[in-house]
């Protein structure tokens, strides 16, 4: 029994650096938001995957992370064993990491909106993901605190919505009443607040905004600006989930409820003008606030494609609130 135990400390050894080896891998996350060409975006991905392999550069989308991967990381139910399955969920992180490392890998990306919580929980919470600290900070702890980069897109929050709800829609969901609109509407919580948890639940990483009005329909610039290589667009025909027009949303939906549609052709608008403006100008200072430093917490990516004419002020004679020096990582309304 006594010679057993170099044998072991030699495997457990090369157990330790392995570990050690998967950690130190660059990994990034894309956590969506929903409704903002994240399908295009891992469409592009996959159509690509090869070509990035060949660089080194490792893609989890939905169709792997959604088949029990990340599963016992976040609560929920699930049968009395009494295992650990918050560390039985990291053990098998670091497997599948040390997997891909062993096949040439230096960097992961990772691309999944539900990483953010689902499309059903912003319903119910009628507000921008109310969740995302607890969730985000379970995920780092996950990944032992190795995430590199997290990139998430945004988009004004009344095509948001918009968007979020003519999908819940056109998958059987009655039309919304007049009360949620005026909650979602009417509710503070911003895209800032959404940025300040995520650089809580996260502190190693950095955060880079691409908002989904300069970015939707550019996966390759996205990729460029978070990975470093340019490849080919896919054709716009392959984007996926686009929302439906009123013609198509009609036709799709019970007569009972398609009724209840305005006429006409162009996208359905639930909100009012007065609720549409409200949401619009939180979202111009949300982006205010980004081309101010946002606090230190996030950085609005730039678009490499265009250039400066003139003598155009710069960025920080936007800023708004606080200023760069205050970088305390707070959940959003701790005080």
């Amino acid at each position: 029994m006594a010679r057993s135990w170099p044998l072991q400390t030699r495997l457990s050894a090369l157990r330790d650096a392995t570990i050690g080896t998967t950690l130190a891998m660059d990994i990034m996350l894309h956590i969506g938001a929903h409704r903002c060409a994240t399908g295009y975006f891992q469409g592009f991905l996959a159509h690509h995957a090869a070509r990035l392999r060949q660089d080194g550069l490792a893609i989890w989308g939905p169709e792997q992370t959604r088949n029990g991967l990340f599963h016992g990381i976040q609560p929920g139910p699930a049968p009395v064993t009494g295992r650990d399955l918050a560390t039985r969920a990291r053990g098998r992180l670091r497997l599948r990491i040390a997997t891909e490392a062993a096949a040439g890998a230096q960097r992961l990306l990772i691309s999944d909106t539900d990483l953010m919580g689902s499309a059903h929980d912003l319903l119910q919470q009628r507000q921008l993901y109310a969740g995302i600290g607890v969730r985000l900070a379970r995920f780092d702890a996950a990944f032992d605190g190795q995430v590199r980069d997290v990139m998430l897109n945004l988009r004004s929050p009344d095509r948001f919505w918009t968007s979020l709800l003519t999908q819940m829609v056109a998958n059987g969901h009655p039309l919304p009443s007049a009360a949620v609109l005026g909650q979602i509407a009417a509710h503070p919580r911003s895209w800032r607040d959404v940025i300040t948890d995520i650089a809580c639940a996260m502190p190693n990483a950095r955060i880079r905004v691409m908002p989904y009005e300069t970015y939707g329909d550019r996966p390759e610039v996205q990729l460029a600006l978070l990975a470093g290589p340019r490849l080919a667009r896919v054709s716009l025909s392959d984007r996926l989930n686009r929302s439906d027009g009123l013609p198509t949303l009609r036709h799709r939906l019970a007569a009972n409820v398609a009724r209840d549609l305005p006429r006409g052709e162009g996208r359905w608008s639930p909100f009012s003008d007065i609720q549409s403006a409200a949401l619009r100008e939180r979202y111009a200072d949300d982006l205010m606030w980004l081309q101010g430093g946002a606090d230190g917490l996030a950085e609005l990516m730039r678009d490499p494609d265009k250039h400066a004419v003139g003598s155009n002020p710069p960025p920080y004679d936007l800023t708004r609130g606080t200023s760069d020096d205050d970088q305390n990582r707070r959940l959003a309304g701790s005080g």
